[in-house]
This record gives C-alpha cells, structure tokens and sequence, in this order.
C-alpha cells in the first residue's frame, strides 16, 4: 500500500513577483486559445448530424414504468449519465458515484435552460433506490433492466460481445475491465413550436433524436473536483497509479489516513449477497467449477 498523495518537489523554481506575473501572463495566453478551442469544439458538437430513435425504450422508475420521452419530464433536451452498476452488484461503481456527487447542484440550473437530466442503469430499481439512499442522491435514475438500451449505446456488455477479447466502447475494440462502462447521452424530443419552422419537413411532434454520445476521458469535464486538482501544485497526483481512479471512494467511505494501491488494477464492486445467495441455491451453481 502506498500514502494517498505524493510529495511536492521543494525544488521546484522560486522567482520573483515581477518574474512569476510574466509567466502567470504567458500561461494566460495559453489559457485563453485553450478557451477559443473548447468553445469551437462545442460548436462542431452541436452541428452533428442526428439518429432518429425508433425503439420504444421502457425503463423502471421510482413510480413505475416510464418511457424514454418521460424522462424528458416537459423539456425539449435530455442527458442521460450512463452509471455503472450492474444488475448484480451489491453498489454502484466509486468512479461513477465520484462523478455522481457533481450531479445534484446541477439540476436547478439545467432545468432553466431546457434540460433534463436522468442516469440510468442495469441495476433494478430496488437496488438502484437503496444505493441512491444510502449516497443522499436526488438526481432522477431509472433502470433499463428490462430493455437493451445501454447495449444500445455500449455501455454494457455481454460475454459474447468479446471479440479476441475486446469490446466495442468509445467508438473503438478496447480491452475494458467490466461488465459495464460508464458514458453520457444527449437527446433531443421535437415540440409543437419547432413544427412551426417552414425549413423543418417529415418531422413529427414527439419525436425523439440522439444527438451526442461520449465516454472515457470525454467524462473529464463533468468532475468539477478534478478541475479544482487541476489548479492545485499536486494536480490529480495520479501519475503513478496503475489505474489513475485507485484513490477514489464512495464518499461515505474515505476513512482517516486511507491508503491507496498504487499497483491495484480497476476492481468491478461484489456481487450482491442477495444474487450469491440465489446462485448458491441454484442446482448449476458448481456447474464451472
């Protein structure tokens, strides 16, 4: 086991005031193209073209069955954060739940600006509502258990989705360590009002489009904690870690002077005590062994 973070190097250049403010103004610069670019690349994100949804996705609620344009709840824009928690995990994962905790201050906000937001998992519900209790969550979550809506978009998978041992995520055959994988959908749902556009042909009121998908890296900028650790002298401290999320918790289970593996690989949470239990009772239990 390792500390959690790693010292800062005291050899690190001292300057003057005069010095650091002409640096400081450099990296500005920096800064500000970074800034130009990142507004440009959200331009380019929006002009991409859309995919008509035209399965009738249906998913478990906290009060009962609920269709993909429910949980568009009266907006016209629905993201949908991909959470990791298999239907047979006792938790859901800690680095979705990290991401998890950014979510509720957010909700307000995008409500104003015509946006709806819902995580989904495979997990049930009842699963799904224990766990979301237990992390003091308000964030709306439903289940697709009982639909194929996260193979849909390739954020779970199945064994025989392995091809030489890799599975189709982030637009590419990767090895990845789970069952599942984590992600961010946007979708739009047509109004009456838009209808009103002479440019705007074949298009029904009510219709559904996906219009942008990202995962991996491109969840980055949803962690507002990793953009304050960017600003800090140790920035992420993640460097030597085998897999860089090692040091994440759920945030009710960071204790006192926690260590970290700093060679531990990405672990998918256990399996439910209740899913052991069924399985323990069932006649092909010792079957593979």
């Amino acid at each position: 086991m390792s500390t959690a973070t790693t010292a800062v190097s005291l050899k690190h250049k001292v300057v003057s005031e005069d010095q650091w403010l002409a640096a400081r103004k450099e990296l500005l610069a920096a800064e500000k193209e970074f800034s130009r670019q990142r507004d440009a690349l959200s331009a380019k994100r929006r002009e991409l073209p859309w995919v008509k949804i035209e399965k009738n996705y249906v998913f478990e609620g906290h009060n009962g069955k609920q269709s993909l344009s429910d949980l568009f709840r009266g907006k016209s824009q629905l993201i949908v954060y991909h959470f990791m928690f298999g239907p047979d995990w006792k938790e859901g994962c800690p680095s979705c739940s990290y991401l998890g905790d950014h979510f509720d201050g957010s909700l307000v906000h995008l409500n104003a600006r015509d946006v709806a937001f819902t995580a989904i998992s495979r997990a049930p519900m009842p699963q799904i509502a224990a766990f979301k209790h237990r992390m003091g969550w308000r964030f709306p979550w439903v289940s697709s258990n009982a639909n194929s809506f996260n193979f849909d978009y390739h954020v779970s998978f199945t064994p025989t989705d392995k091809v030489d041992g890799k599975v189709n995520y982030n637009y590419n055959l990767m090895e990845f360590p789970s069952e599942e994988a984590p992600g961010l959908s946007v979708f739009y749902r047509v109004s009456g009002s838009v209808l009103t556009d002479p440019e705007v042909k074949n298009v029904a009121s009510g219709e559904i489009f996906h219009t942008y998908s990202t995962y991996g890296r491109g969840l980055d900028i949803l962690l507002g904690a990793y953009n304050f650790l960017d600003m800090t002298p140790k920035g992420r401290d993640e460097s030597e870690l085998k897999h860089t999320m090692a040091w994440v918790r759920h945030h009710d289970r960071y204790e006192n002077g926690y260590q970290v593996d700093a060679s531990a690989s990405y672990q998918q949470p256990e399996i439910s005590t209740l899913k052991q239990s069924a399985a323990a009772d069932s006649c092909c239990h010792d079957q593979k062994k």
